[in-house]
């Protein structure tokens, strides 16, 4: 059925303590392969966090997914919404408690509402049937990496910005 939805994808990537004083990593996808438990729990913070950029870079939005904000009750925030724009991938993350990072597909009302998220991506719209390629339009390259920070695509600018080095005081050269 060509205007069908499919449910909206959620991984989750978990560090949870142990009475030893150990630290393990989880997530949500079975196929995934975690480290050992560890004592070094900035070493396995910083692999939990490599993991969720490596599930953001492999996913795409798929533009007839449904909110998986809704599927779940709109449990990622307080206020009830209704459902509606364009499906986003966010990556909900408080960085004040620092131990679960969720990537979810959510729409545009829900995104809005969750806080501590960053939107990764957006869904492309498809192309409507009988659309004649003469009539496409092109759509600007994609970027191929999320900036560092779990940053939007979109925020970051399509050129490096050329920085200008400080002007410092001494003595001048006279030729």
């Amino acid at each position: 059925m060509p205007g069908s939805r499919v449910p909206g994808r959620t991984w989750s990537v978990r560090l949870t303590g142990h009475a030893d004083h150990t630290v393990s990593v989880t997530c949500s996808t079975e196929a995934c392969r975690m480290p050992p438990r560890s004592k070094d729990t900035t070493t396995l913070r910083r692999f939990a966090a490599e993991h969720v950029k490596a599930h953001a870079r492999l996913a795409v939005v798929r533009p007839n997914a449904a909110c998986s904000c809704h599927a779940a009750q709109c449990a990622f925030h307080e206020t009830n919404v209704q459902c509606s724009g364009p499906t986003l991938l966010v990556l909900v993350h408080n960085p004040s408690v620092g131990q679960v990072w969720t990537l979810a597909e959510v729409c545009q009302t829900c995104a809005s509402q969750i806080p501590h998220i960053s939107i990764l991506a957006r869904a492309q719209n498809p192309a409507r049937p009988g659309a004649s390629p003469a009539n496409a339009t092109t759509p600007p390259a994609a970027r191929s990496a999320v900036p560092s920070g779990f940053s939007s695509p979109q925020a970051a600018p399509e050129e490096p910005i050329g920085r200008r080095r400080p002007r410092r005081p001494g003595p001048r050269r006279v030729a």
